[in-house]
């Protein structure tokens, strides 16, 4: 169900390579640097997006000194040539290469709307799921009738004790109302899958949106209020009762705000782990009907679970009792309507993008109705849809071609251990059992998921929505108390992404990533070790980050590191807080250092291993290192590959939204961040000590 804000039934930590995780909910993205072309009939033609090759020459400024400013060297006319369309935020390499495949998807998913008997059970349902998604006239018609139930069972609560099975029924469509809730891995026995429940119910990003001072966030609290009252007026109440309503809405969510924890505490693994007997958990609950929520959910009956943010709950019962039961109503009522906006008349959906879209990103249209929806089924049905993706796009020697670079990656992970003079003999020891452990995924699933019980109408958009929902909802909750099941992957194969996850101890690179410009078969091998080997290296770091190294060969949380060991890692990190953390990223507002530790560490570490992993493979294939092609050296095109991953323009709203919420640092920030610490820099482009980019101090951790 596209929303405007990310809200996840994942309670484990997935590190990703970008912010391209969020696309997978219909975000608009770039037209790509080769060209584009009108086709169609309709008053705006469909633009055709062709792939940007891995060695990028228009978008390098030659006239700018890569010592000086090597981001602006090997981005520099980037911005230039990408003008941001006024369907997106922003434009970078991920946008570029989303909008490729999503048309790429949109290819698939005409075919399979045509219909016919001839249609596979799979072809039938994401062909259906398009169909219906797409059918805005139906939609229209429909108006809220498809939520009418849920509208007609929130207005029917009789009192406060009904709550608690409600508020199972609306999470178990996706509306997380007042918290979270889903499965994870036990932090201390990733043999075991557990319940997990924590804080949740906001309409802003973050509960910081709700306190922070200054003018800018006064102004979208002023915005958030009069989205709220909007929705409520378009769904049937009075201006004067929507606003009253509204008003109360946004005070409860202040209070439930003010007991959350902060987005930088939420990346620490240890403050989040707090494993009790279900017991305990419902004692601390007086007079919630905890089983009633169970039932609604469709979870089954737990006998301990993940608190993951104890705070919260006291404070969460405390405002549900001073809140009235019209204002509780009213609040289930927003938080259904927004949530299934994309889905509901345009004048919802207008409404919901206005704010979540216009006004939070700055993004001035919508995206066209073919992307979302071509994402919508990737975000239903993703192993159905991905599985003809692979077919067509992933063939031939793509996977083992891939592996090639992962074993080398590793292999220079291996070294690197060996060779850093600030860790002790028996850490170093159980840091190459981790990395000898970690377990690779490339491309796609070995086993496909199974869609048989979803039931996809071609005339149901809304309905598919939530019947997907729940059915994810029924196999991710349907995990606990079970055996961990190491082939599953935790994105769809068209993703544009990568991720490290702590739990499993493996690296996942979906064959939507390993397409250009990431992994160009046309390019030689430094573009690609500096393009997609250093995506390898960040997500294999991601394993010995701040957060990573808190995890085992197994994945359980154990400390492994000797103490002297964790002293000098973190005087190695905190050079890297203070690095980021000098950065303005818009106005006044700067790069959190601490939030973004764990994926400056990787963007660091991944680029040293991709450049030692090449140096080795070179030296395996014979290659002249200072032959150039393309008018650059070897190490130079290594190192421009890695720069253009993080070419970008975005508006200044989207900028300050990813700042205050995201772990992941701005592009800019993300190219020359990583370079002014790279060993090899120097050297490959004759930058003389002391200069911007060769720094007399740098950080190294990896």
């Amino acid at each position: 169900m596209a929303k405007g804000r990310k809200m996840s039934r994942w309670s484990k930590d997935l590190h990703a390579i970008g912010l391209a995780a969020a696309m997978a909910a219909g975000a608009a993205t770039a037209v790509a640097q080769s060209g584009t072309a009108a086709t169609g009939t309709s008053d705006k033609p469909t633009q055709v997006y062709l792939p940007v090759p891995g060695f990028d020459a228009t978008s390098m400024d030659t006239a700018a000194d890569p010592c000086n400013d090597f981001y602006k060297f090997a981005c520099g006319k980037f911005a230039a040539n990408h003008p941001i369309p006024a369907d997106q935020s922003g434009v970078d390499q991920f946008y570029e290469l989303y909008n490729v495949n999503t048309q790429s998807l949109r290819g698939i998913l005409d075919k399979a709307a045509v219909g016919g008997a001839g249609r596979s059970p799979d072809a039938q349902k994401i062909g259906d799921y398009y169909k219906a998604c797409m059918d805005t006239d139906a939609i229209n018609q429909k108006g809220l009738a498809p939520l009418q139930p849920m509208l007609d069972e929130i207005d029917g609560l009789k009192n406060k004790l009904q709550l608690a099975g409600l508020i199972g029924r609306m999470q178990r469509m996706g509306v997380d109302v007042f918290f979270s809730y889903g499965e994870q891995q036990d932090f201390k026995d990733a043999s075991k899958q557990i319940a997990s429940i924590q804080q949740g119910g906001l309409g802003l990003p973050e509960k910081d949106y709700y306190l922070r001072a200054g003018a800018k966030d006064e102004q979208i609290r002023k915005q958030y209020l009069e989205h709220v009252t909007k929705m409520l007026t378009l769904a049937g109440s009075s201006p004067q009762q929507a606003l009253k309503d509204a008003t109360a809405i946004v005070a409860m969510e202040t209070s439930l705000a003010k007991a959350s924890m902060g987005v930088v505490d939420l990346r620490d693994p240890e403050k989040v782990y707090h494993l009790q007997p279900i017991a305990t958990f419902e004692k601390s609950l007086p007079g919630v009907n905890f089983n009633a929520f169970e039932e609604g959910v469709a979870s089954p009956k737990v006998s301990e679970i993940n608190n993951a943010t104890p705070q919260f709950f006291p404070a969460l019962l405390t405002t549900i009792r001073v809140t009235d039961l019209d204002t509780l109503k009213a609040y289930m009522r927003y938080h259904l309507l927004t949530t299934a906006a994309g889905r509901l008349p345009k004048v919802f959906d207008e409404e919901n993008f206005d704010f979540y879209g216009r006004k939070l990103t700055g993004q001035p249209e919508q995206a066209a109705r073919w992307k979302r929806c071509s994402n919508a089924v990737n975000g239903a049905l993703g192993e159905a849809l991905g599985k003809v993706y692979v077919e067509q796009y992933f063939a031939g020697d793509s996977k083992a071609k891939m592996l090639e670079m992962v074993h080398d990656i590793e292999a220079a992970m291996g070294r690197d251990i060996d060779q850093v003079d600030w860790m002790s003999a028996p850490t170093k020891l159980r840091a190459k059992e981790k990395l000898h452990a970690v377990a690779n995924k490339i491309g796609y699933p070995d086993k496909w998921r199974d869609y048989t019980k979803l039931e996809v109408k071609p005339d149901d958009a809304l309905g598919n929505t939530l019947r997907a929902t729940a059915f994810e909802n029924d196999r991710q909750l349907g995990k606990i108390g079970k055996p961990v099941d190491h082939s599953e992957w935790g994105m769809t194969p068209p993703t544009v992404n990568a991720y490290y996850d702590p739990s499993m101890n493996d690296i996942n690179f979906p064959a939507g990533i390993l397409q250009p410009s990431f992994y160009d078969k046309s390019a030689d091998d430094a573009t690609n070790y500096g393009h997609i080997g250093a995506v390898i290296g960040h997500e294999l770091t991601h394993g010995f980050d701040d957060e990573g190294k808190k995890f085992d060969a197994k994945g359980n949380m154990s400390d492994w590191w000797t103490p002297e060991d964790t002293k000098k890692f973190e005087a190695r990190t905190d050079c890297l807080v203070n690095e980021y953390g000098g950065f303005t990223a818009v106005d006044d507002v700067k790069v959190n250092g601490k939030l973004t530790l764990g994926e400056n560490t990787a963007d660091n570490g991944g680029l040293l291993l991709a450049y030692m992993a090449y140096l080795e493979r070179a030296k395996v294939n014979g290659v002249d290192l200072n032959a150039k092609v393309n008018g650059y050296t070897a190490p130079q095109r290594l190192y421009i590959g890695y720069a253009q991953n993080w070419c970008e323009n975005a508006r200044p709203e989207q900028v300050r939204n990813q700042v205050l919420t995201d772990p992941h640092s701005p592009d800019h920030f993300r190219a020359n961040g990583a370079i002014v610490n790279q060993p090899g820099f120097a050297d490959a482009f004759g930058c003389k000590k002391g200069t911007p980019m060769v720094p007399a101090n740098s950080c190294r951790v990896w």
